[in-house]
C-alpha cells in the first residue's frame, strides 16, 4: 500500500495511449470527464486492452450529479460491473451515499460482490460526506484498496490538511489517492506536506482546438459555456513530467 504510484484519468483511446506513453502505472478510463465522468464503453476499454498493458480501472456512474441511486441505477452499475469484470479489467472505481451523506454501506457491499477479485477505488463520492474518517474506516472495513478524494475540497492544494489527516488515520491499511486538481507544480507540495505517495491526474496541458474549418459558433450540442471547437485530452509530455514526480518518491 501507498508506494509511487500516478494514475491517469482518462475518457478517450487518444489519452489512454499517451498517458501509457508517458509512464501511467494505471488508468481510470471514463467517459465525460466534462462532467466528472461516467462509465465508458466497453468497446473503448477493449481498444485501449489490446495496445497497451497498462492496469485499468473503470469509473461506473451511471449519470452525472449526485451518488444517491435508485434500484434501477444500481441494477445498471451492477451489470456493467459484472461486464468490465469479465473483460480483463484490473479494477472498478464506485461510490454510493445515503440521503444523509454518508456511505451506502448496502449497495457498495452489493456492488462489490459484482467485482469479484477485482481492485476497488472508492472515488469522491468520500468528499460528499459529512464523516470523513468514518467513511475511511468504513471503506478499509469494506475491502476497498484505494480511496480517491482531493481531501473534501475544490482542489487537493486547498485540501491538503484533511488529505494529510486521513493518510496518517489510514497508517497504511488503503491507498489515499491525491486528485482533482494534481498539476506538475503542486504534486511536490502535496507530497512533501501531506505524506501521500499515490496521485490521479489527467495529465492535460490545454484544449487542442478542432481540425474543423467550417464553423458554426452561435450553435452548441451540449453546455453553452463549453466550445465545440476544443478537445480535451492527455498530453503526453505534461504527463511525463508529472510522471517522474512521483516516480521519485521512496
Amino acid at each position: 500500500m501507498n508506494k509511487p504510484l500516478i494514475e491517469a484519468c482518462v475518457d478517450s483511446y487518444a489519452s489512454c495511449i499517451n498517458a501509457a506513453k508517458a509512464g501511467a502505472d494505471r488508468l481510470e478510463l471514463c467517459s465525460h470527464l466534462i462532467i466528472g465522468g461516467t462509465t465508458p464503453s466497453p468497446i473503448v476499454f477493449k481498444q485501449v486492452q489490446r495496445e497497451t498493458d497498462v492496469k485499468i480501472n473503470v469509473l461506473i456512474r451511471p449519470r452525472f450529479g449526485d451518488f444517491l441511486y435508485t434500484e434501477d441505477e444500481m441494477e445498471l452499475m451492477c451489470e456493467e460491473i459484472k461486464i468490465f469484470r469479465d473483460l480483463g479489467a484490473n479494477g472498478v472505481v464506485i461510490g454510493a451515499l445515503t440521503p444523509d451523506g454518508d456511505l451506502d454501506i448496502e449497495k457498495m457491499k452489493r456492488m462489490m460482490a459484482c467485482a469479484g477479485d477485482m481492485d476497488v477505488t472508492l472515488h469522491r463520492a468520500f468528499d460528499m460526506t459529512r464523516d470523513p474518517m468514518k467513511t475511511l474506516e468504513e471503506a478499509i472495513e469494506l475491502g476497498c484498496k484505494t480511496i480517491l478524494t482531493s481531501g473534501q475540497q475544490s482542489d487537493v492544494v486547498a485540501g491538503k490538511d484533511l488529505l494529510k489527516e486521513v493518510y496518517e488515520k489510514a497508517a497504511g491499511r488503503i491507498d489515499i489517492m491525491a486528485g482533482c486538481g494534481v498539476k506538475k507544480w503542486n504534486i511536490q507540495e502535496i507530497h512533501d506536506y501531506a505524506g501521500i505517495k499515490v496521485f490521479h491526474t489527467t495529465g492535460r496541458k490545454g484544449a487542442l482546438d478542432s481540425g474543423m474549418i467550417y464553423r458554426k459558433k452561435e450553435v452548441a450540442m451540449g453546455l453553452p459555456s463549453l466550445s465545440e471547437y476544443e478537445i480535451w485530452q492527455t498530453d503526453e509530455n505534461e504527463f511525463r513530467e508529472c510522471a517522474e514526480i512521483v516516480h521519485s518518491f521512496e
